[in-house]
């Protein structure tokens, strides 16, 4: 029996092959001598010089240990395009965008039995969440707790199709196509004629239908547009426009973040698109002349501590957008991870249909407040009437914190919750419909919850207001208002809310509903006069803050 050898293949955009996927920087030698190449192809070889791993005087070993690294690129012409096979840790040394990023996804989703899937790999792109379910047995996608309205599949993994057998057995895919297969050499060609058949199949719609709310755009004039929308948004400060880390991150490491492109930057403990704006400002930056390739090689640095680089991360790649374009009637693009997707015309309508009824006119003053904390407290203390319970806690003993609402009074007979959030952000929104839900939920599950929400209205409220909320809260006659403070136009409705927070409340609404519960959202008018973002910098024990800049000089 052939031995069955593991590797990845990238498929290369059209126009790109050896001579410039490759990063202008990268340390592989391609003056490598290789007899069972296939005909046209080029090969690259990381060989790097031996050298001793961190442990060894970490722990004052004295034997001589050493480590390598080693890898090739093999590049494959087949008919007019060009594929990137890879061996080792080498693919990073490929331009981010010169591969397809659906194409190992969409063979994999062409190539797998649908009943025999093992892992997911998942975005949710509202809350920046990323998530790998993993199952004993090999089962169906919808035990994967897939949410097609809300998540973006980016790999998957499983048995292939008998048909596809020959080909390779299991695939894993996402950008890449992860495959084990005993093709030799001399077959690799023929081997990625087929995955490129597979990779223009539409055979995936018939079996994964429920993927199809949201795709990939992929027609080049299309992406120039949003580019172009991007760029508008970008040269305006637009404040729909966000940045974010674009990979699951290990907080647990004291990360910092830096920027890096346009000369050395300051090292700061957050992500924030103002940072950037400061960073582009420091330097005199006329955005006006920037263009996506100046986002493309500017880069989100995260540093440890001492401001050393730990990871890179291309500025485009980390932006987070949604946008219109004129002719599109009724789609909403979004840009993630460097990548734009266009949710389906049906959905949006859906979306607005469903949500901009439960868009309410607010009940509550305007903001004009330093924190959410401060607001809470002064609109309680002006209407008696209303329970501030911002960071009070229903939980039952030895279970998470669960703040049962920033606010609580009685609205048309009914005990209201309001959850109170200054923010737009997908991220923050989706947390913030989440714990509304959480709130009900636990209340609904756990008695001791209600005893404590009694006694937090008690305390918080005099007599008869309290008797009447909590006969209302006893008799589940609850209705949850999330309040969202914002510039923006009320009329707009949920027009007002990224196209995934869009999403998230919708999930939410529905999980009340299922509750027997009322939800509305109130637009809170934001009154704070507008000030520029300042930045923080980290505190250094031995150096002055002085020092800073100097510290992220090894981001550059």
């Amino acid at each position: 029996m052939a031995k069955s050898r593991s590797f990845s293949i990238f498929l290369l955009k059209e126009g790109y092959d050896a001579t410039n996927a490759l990063r202008e920087d990268h340390a592989l030698d391609d003056d490598i001598g290789a007899q069972g190449l296939p005909d046209g192809a080029t090969l690259f070889v990381l060989d790097s010089e031996p050298r001793p791993p961190w442990w060894k005087p970490y722990f004052g070993i004295e034997k001589n240990l050493t480590q390598v690294n080693k890898g090739a690129l093999v590049f494959l012409p087949v008919g007019e395009r060009c594929f990137a096979l890879s061996f080792g840790h080498v693919a990073h040394n490929l331009i981010d965008s010169s591969y397809e990023y659906d194409f190992g996804l969409r063979v994999t989703l062409n190539s797998l039995d649908p009943q025999k899937l093992k892992s997911t790999d998942t975005l949710d792109p509202g809350a920046a969440k990323r998530q790998r379910t993993q199952l004993p047995i090999e089962s169906e996608l919808t035990l994967f707790d897939f949410d097609r309205d809300s998540t973006i599949l980016r790999s998957l993994t499983g048995k292939v199709r008998d048909e596809h057998k020959e080909l390779f057995r299991h695939a894993t895919g996402g950008s890449n196509l992860r495959i084990s297969t005993d093709i030799e050499s001399d077959g690799l060609v023929a081997l990625c004629e087929q995955l490129l058949g597979l990779y223009q199949s539409e055979q995936y719609k018939t079996a994964f239908p429920e993927i199809q709310n949201i795709v990939p755009v992929r027609d080049p004039a299309q992406i120039a547009a949003l580019n172009g929308r991007l760029l508008e948004a970008f040269r305006a400060r637009n404040p729909d426009l966000n940045i974010t880390v674009p990979e699951i991150i290990n907080y647990s490491d004291n990360l910092y973040v830096t920027f890096a492109g346009a000369g050395r930057g300051l090292v700061y403990d957050d992500v924030y698109i103002g940072r950037y704006y400061d960073y582009l400002d420091e330097h005199e930056a006329d955005l006006s002349a920037m263009g996506i390739e100046d986002l493309r090689r500017h880069a989100l640095v995260l540093t440890d501590e001492d401001g050393n680089a730990r990871d890179r991360y291309s500025v485009f790649k980390s932006l987070v957008f949604d946008t219109n374009l004129e002719g599109a009637q009724g789609e909403t693009f979004h840009l993630s991870e460097g990548h734009w997707y266009r949710i389906d015309d049906g959905y949006i309508a859906r979306l607005v249909a469903y949500l901009d009824p439960l868009c309410v006119d607010s009940d509550l003053p305007p903001y004009d407040h330093p924190s959410e904390g401060e607001y809470n407290e002064a609109v309680a203390v002006d209407n008696p009437a209303i329970a501030c319970l911002d960071r009070k806690n229903i939980s039952p003993d030895g279970q998470s914190a669960v703040e049962p609402c920033d606010l609580l009074a009685v609205r048309d007979g009914i005990a209201a919750f309001y959850h109170v959030k200054v923010s737009t952000l997908s991220a923050q929104l989706s947390h913030l419909f989440n714990q509304g839900v959480n709130a009900i939920e636990l209340m609904r599950l756990e008695p001791q919850a209600v005893d404590r929400l009694e006694a937090l209205t008690r305390e918080a409220l005099p007599g008869a207001d309290a008797d009447t909320l909590v006969a209302l809260i006893r008799g589940r006659n609850c209705r949850v208002i999330f309040g969202i403070v914002t510039r923006k136009d009320p009329a707009a409705r949920s027009l007002n809310l990224p196209l995934f927070s869009r999403i998230s409340l919708m999930r939410s609404m529905k999980a009340l509903r299922l509750m027997d519960v009322q939800g509305n959202v109130i637009f809170i008018a934001d009154q704070v006069a507008a000030a520029k973002g300042r930045k923080k910098k980290r505190k250094k024990k031995e150096a002055p803050a002085e020092a800073q800049p100097a510290a992220a000089e090894a981001a550059e």
